[in-house]
């Protein structure tokens, strides 16, 4: 059995038993393996450890139950957890929120959102009273705010722009660099706001690696986890995860388009030595 096959098989004897909760030894034997050499070689290859992988696996069972308007006690039985209290844990080390806030929905959270025009075309943004909270290309109206919904399904949403939304467009006006009294409102894992934390340290005009992200913040080795948190950026442009690219210089996948991303790079280059700004 290759390593590849391995992890693979790993992978897939967590996502079929998460339910009964498996500890490191009980996977390690499913592949013929020491669980410290698993471990490492899981790490390697998947990014996060086989615990952090089957917490990922149980939390994504638990909030699609939680949506379907399950009790926090069924939620917790039905993946595996002996109570509440675990659920609960799983829920604050990995969303930074209770089950309950989860659950709730965004309700409470008043949205103002309205469409845009930029250089790289439409988009949907999103801002509460603390900051813009979303901001997506679209090219379809209907479909993009149905997108916005889906993240704050409870939230109440109005169609009227602000002074947070026209500070976020203004970044346009500036060839990249974002309005200095411009904030974010954001919600992620703790791991997911380290990433875009040091995306924000990005310098307009310039581009980093996936593996030099990880490097930066502290998980060196992690750059397919890293690549996850890229892809879940919330915030087009602000965040400017079109900064990163692969070690080999290939620009790599972008969510709202590849040819979107091409553009974005070059034109923040041209700007930036037009105006000599290469720096935030």
């Amino acid at each position: 059995m290759t390593d590849f096959e391995r992890i693979e098989k790993a992978i897939l004897y967590i996502r079929d038993h998460f339910k009964l909760q498996p500890d490191l030894d009980e996977v390690a034997r499913q592949v013929h393996m020491s669980p410290f050499h698993f471990q490492r070689m899981f790490k390697e290859w998947a990014g996060v450890s086989p615990k952090k992988f089957l917490q990922y696996i149980s939390l994504g069972h638990a909030k699609q139950l939680l949506k379907e308007q399950h009790s926090l006690a069924d939620a917790s039985f039905e993946t595996g957890l002996s109570g509440t209290g675990r659920l609960h844990d799983l829920f604050i080390s990995i969303e930074s929120m209770t089950p309950g806030e989860f659950k709730q929905g965004g309700e409470g959270l008043e949205i103002n959102y309205q469409f845009a025009e930029t250089p790289f075309g439409r988009v949907l943004m999103a801002s509460t009273p603390k900051g813009i909270c979303y901001m997506a290309f679209t090219d379809r109206d209907k479909e993009g705010l149905e997108e916005l919904k889906s993240h704050f399904p409870r939230a109440g949403f109005h169609h009227a722009g602000d002074e947070q939304q026209q500070r976020a467009l203004h970044v346009f006006q500036l060839g990249g660099k974002p309005h200095s009294r411009l904030t974010l409102h954001l919600k992620g894992t703790p791991f997911q706001l380290k990433v875009w934390e040091a995306l924000l340290r990005i310098p307009t005009g310039n581009l980093t690696t996936y593996a030099k992200i990880a490097a930066s913040i502290g998980a060196p080795g992690a750059s397919r986890a890293v690549g996850t948190a890229v892809a879940g950026n919330p915030v087009a442009y602000l965040i400017p995860c079109h900064r990163v690219i692969r070690s080999t210089g290939v620009l790599g996948e972008y969510h709202w388009g590849a040819g979107r991303k091409t553009a974005m790079i070059g034109w923040e280059g041209v700007w930036s030595q037009e105006s000599g700004v290469g720096s935030r």
